[in-house]
């Protein structure tokens, strides 16, 4: 999800629209993939990541990137839209992008030029015959709602041909990329709309998208179904988003959620069929949050849950959807906790945006700070804010690993068991 919170209100109606039909659709059922997907939690700045995706575009001599920014707003709302210094739109972030994949070494990369002002464009034979003539495709970040109301038909959320196109050269081995709203619209269904971890542990969620960016709003149809083996999520430890995907996948009977990290990626092949397999790519990580075993129940303080497995998964880790197994990166060994030191108090768990002296990744820098140390075998930590507080409970099992690189600190750990209940 992007952190863009502007400009809500011109999609609230359409979505309601949306939402009114929400029988299974035909972006509920993920479509059967043979490329490479690469997903990334926004931020992006790893060089890596932009070579990756050339590489699998076919390399410096073969791959020609097609640029899709529709989620970013037309140029008829951008006020600096004559200044190319200071513009922000789609036509504007489309050739910032394409100039971007050409300096890393792609043969070439063209701005496709559908947007929420153009959407005829996603019909045009001419666009399709653009799009056929790519090897990879790039969805830049923005409003991933923008993308369902500019490259699908509407309730029934049915393929523009452009899309069409698009998920016909994955199918026959492209590689597809995003960044931000760009990962976040390979969701299938109940892809996020918005929310932050307080008010979501709160309140819970609710089909829609809604004009209170804090509100936690899914999309029961979801985005275009190219990712089958779990729910998404962005910018993770930069806001805090772990509450939030924790109550999203609980409230809608998910029992896996990918929350990743700015600058990092999964590169996910085979996308949408029972043979998906991951690897994390990027300068931080990825939360994979395990439900599978989880409890959830709403008592007179507030809602809780209990049994969540935790894991964060780091460059170059591999990741088996099927068998949910981590395998550590080459040069990764198992750390054996030499810290006695205890692990620093943390009144902020979800970073919240109300604390001035917050500081971002403080979910995961607790988690691993537990896995590091031989004081203690439980942590707690607390939301910033009240009314309720909510306390998250770090618990190591017999199950939970720990690797490092520097044999001291923990880079990659998995199966840490987190409960979250009212304080």
């Amino acid at each position: 999800m992007s952190s863009n919170r502007a400009l809500r209100a011109t999609t609230v109606l359409a979505a309601a629209c949306l939402l009114a039909a929400a029988a299974p659709t035909a972006s509920a059922t993920p479509h059967r993939q043979t490329g490479t997907l690469i997903l990334v939690g926004g931020g992006l700045k790893d060089a890596r990541i932009y070579r990756e995706i050339i590489a699998k575009a076919g390399g410096t001599t073969r791959a020609r990137i097609g640029v899709l920014t529709a989620a970013s707003v037309p140029e008829s709302q951008d006020p600096h839209a004559s200044d190319p210094e200071t513009c922000s739109n789609s036509r504007c972030n489309g050739l910032y992008y394409a100039d971007l994949f050409k300096s890393y070494g792609a043969a070439d990369a063209q701005w496709i030029p559908v947007d929420i002002e153009h959407t005829g464009a996603a019909d045009d034979d001419a666009v399709v015959a653009q799009v056929n003539g790519m090897t990879g495709f790039f969805f830049g970040g923005g409003d991933q709602y923008r993308y369902v109301t500019s490259l699908l038909h509407g309730d029934a959320q049915t393929d523009s041909k452009v899309l069409a196109a698009i998920r016909a050269k994955l199918a026959a081995g492209a590689v597809v990329a995003g960044t931000s709203a760009g990962a976040q619209i390979a969701s299938g269904p109940d892809m996020v709309t918005g929310g932050d971890s307080h008010p979501a542990l709160r309140d819970g969620s609710a089909p829609g998208y809604f004009e209170d960016p804090t509100r936690l709003g899914y999309l029961p149809a979801g985005g275009f179904g190219l990712l089958a083996s779990g729910l998404l999520d962005t910018h993770t430890g930069t806001y805090g988003r772990e509450g939030r995907a924790i109550r999203l996948a609980a409230d809608t009977h998910h029992d896996r959620v990918f929350a990743l990290d700015e600058d990092t990626a999964i590169e996910v092949e085979n996308p949408g069929t029972h043979a998906e397999a991951i690897r994390v790519l990027g300068t931080h990580g990825v939360s994979v949050l395990d439900l599978r075993h989880a409890r959830a129940a709403t008592g007179p303080g507030g809602w809780r849950i209990s049994g969540v497995a935790y894991g964060y998964l780091t460059d170059g880790d591999a990741y088996d959807p099927r068998t949910r197994r981590t395998t550590p990166a080459p040069g990764k060994r198992p750390l054996a906790p030499t810290v006695s030191a205890p692990v620093p108090a943390n009144g902020d768990v979800f970073s919240s945006e109300a604390n001035s002296a917050g500081t971002p990744y403080s979910f995961s820098r607790t988690a691993r700070a537990l896995t590091a140390t031989t004081a203690q075998r439980t942590a707690t930590a607390t939301t910033w804010e009240g009314d309720p507080q909510f306390r998250v409970t770090f618990t190591r099992t017999g199950a939970t690993r720990a690797h490092t690189t520097d044999g001291t600190t923990t880079a990659t750990l998995t199966d840490l068991r987190v409960d979250i209940t009212p304080a």
